[in-house]
């Protein structure tokens, strides 16, 4: 069934696009606000849900009980850092490592996988680094 056309879930699509660093609704609220006053945080909840069922967008599940949103549909992985939560795409080739690793032990399909990896950002490394402390 077709969508019919909404200017709100347009702008929320553009200004996803326009990001790297993957915001919550909260922040996509924030952001959609100063061009559209009027715009309710259930519309935009109601909107980020319909596009990612639509596969349009990506919501991220970190474990922080907040959901995170990509405009990258295409299949890679993300990076977390647990010292300022910033997440980033992850620069590795997205491969069927899991599926391959169950292949011997595993009789049903695997169709997809979900890895985060987590650890500290160059960012804060370096400012752990200026202040003289160790991880």
């Amino acid at each position: 069934m077709a969508t019919k056309y909404s200017r709100q879930r347009e702008e929320i699509k553009a200004y996803l696009c326009s990001r790297t660093d993957h915001p919550t609704a909260d922040n996509v609220y924030t952001a959609i606000r100063k061009k559209l006053p009027n715009i309710s945080l259930g519309t935009v909840y109601r909107n980020l849900t319909l596009l990612a069922e639509q596969g349009e967008i990506v919501r991220l599940h970190l474990g922080d009980g907040i959901d995170h949103f990509d405009h990258d549909t295409s299949l890679h992985y993300h990076f977390v850092c647990k010292q300022c939560g910033s997440i980033t795409d992850f620069p590795l080739a997205y491969g069927n490592f899991p599926s391959d690793i169950s292949d011997a032990d595993f009789t049903g399909k695997i169709e997809g996988h979900v890895t985060y990896f987590y650890g500290t950002c160059a960012h804060c490394l370096q400012n752990t680094t200026q202040k003289g402390l160790t991880l």
